[in-house]
């Protein structure tokens, strides 16, 4: 039974103390909330992604960018990881993009940069660029939320129909 606690032990002693226990929720509930603003701003306009699914992809980039420098990997390891994230988040946010052929219309564009940014929020924040990972959010919620609501000159107007 001794040796069974034993290797619990060992198997649960990547947290040796409680600054990083600290470090390490302070990281991740972070980019869970930065990831939620944005998500829940798209959920409102009625977009398929929406807050539980930018939380999950913030955290998790956190947490990708997390483990390999608690596991003292070399920065060349870390930044391995860092270029897969940016990968297959890549792929991830592809899913979103549609084509409609009747229409000539591509439709997903900013739900897949906004996961796209949401991923690189997290690994700010996994990285403990918490005042960067913050920075980041703010600007994509500007973007996402108040930019529409500016008229573009440059549009054309639909012509009013007289009847």
């Amino acid at each position: 039974m001794n040796d069974v606690w034993k290797a619990l032990v060992e198997d649960f002693s990547d947290l040796p103390d409680a600054g990083q226990v600290t470090r390490v929720v302070v990281r991740l509930v972070l980019a869970a909330v930065l990831g939620g603003v944005l998500g829940y701003e798209r959920e409102r306009k009625g977009k398929g992604a929406g807050m539980r699914t930018y939380m999950l992809i913030s955290a998790g980039s956190a947490l990708f960018a997390m483990v390999p420098q608690l596991a003292h990997m070399s920065d060349d390891a870390v930044s391995r990881v860092l270029q897969g994230l940016a990968a297959g988040v890549g792929f991830l946010g592809a899913g979103p993009i549609l084509k409609r052929e009747q229409q000539g219309e591509v439709h997903g564009l900013t739900t897949a940069a906004g996961i796209w940014m949401a991923a690189a929020i997290g690994m700010a924040a996994g990285l403990g660029r918490e005042v960067t990972a913050i920075l980041g959010a703010g600007l994509a919620f500007v973007i996402l939320a108040l930019l529409p609501h500016i008229d573009h000159p440059a549009d054309p107007k639909p012509e009013q129909v007289r009847v």
